[in-house]
């Protein structure tokens, strides 16, 4: 892992930066390259990834290998937990706490060295179950049981 202390921040490094810190959609590489071009008209596609790459190197943003095939990003560098549906595969933030210390929990069931975690819970968002119910009852469908 890279030192931020001794990170370059370019000028292509701090918008990518603040443009993340700005949503909590957890975007990919690809809408990430959709919202800094609103700002840096000329940046490429290639020029976001290794930016990101060298971000979450560094330590200054998150990236989320979920259980989706899609990399996402976070500016939020503090401990928290996502939440993925698999409907829509749209990922969110929650705020929980899951217990007591889990990587002390964990130190007593391994003789690994645990350095930390990662969880996501998963589910279906409001949006998903409302398009589910409106099939269900649409005129023609087939109920199920």
């Amino acid at each position: 892992m890279l030192n931020s202390s001794n990170l370059r921040m370019t000028r292509q490094r701090m918008v990518i930066l603040e443009e993340l810190r700005k949503v909590d959609i957890h975007p990919s590489a690809d809408e990430i390259y959709a919202i800094v071009r609103k700002r840096l008209p000329r940046i490429s596609l290639g020029t976001i990834y290794r930016n990101l790459e060298v971000l979450s190197e560094s330590g200054e943003i998150l990236r989320l290998d979920s259980g989706s095939s899609l990399k996402r990003f976070d500016g939020r560098i503090d401990r928290h937990y996502h939440i993925r549906c698999t409907g829509c595969d749209r990922l969110t933030d929650i705020f929980c706490d899951p217990g007591a210390d889990l990587d002390a929990q964990a130190r007593n069931f391994t003789d690994f060295s645990v350095t930390g975690h990662k969880l996501e819970f998963v589910g279906i968002c409001t949006d998903c179950q409302r398009s589910a119910a409106n099939t269900m009852h649409a005129p023609g469908s087939v109920p199920q049981d």
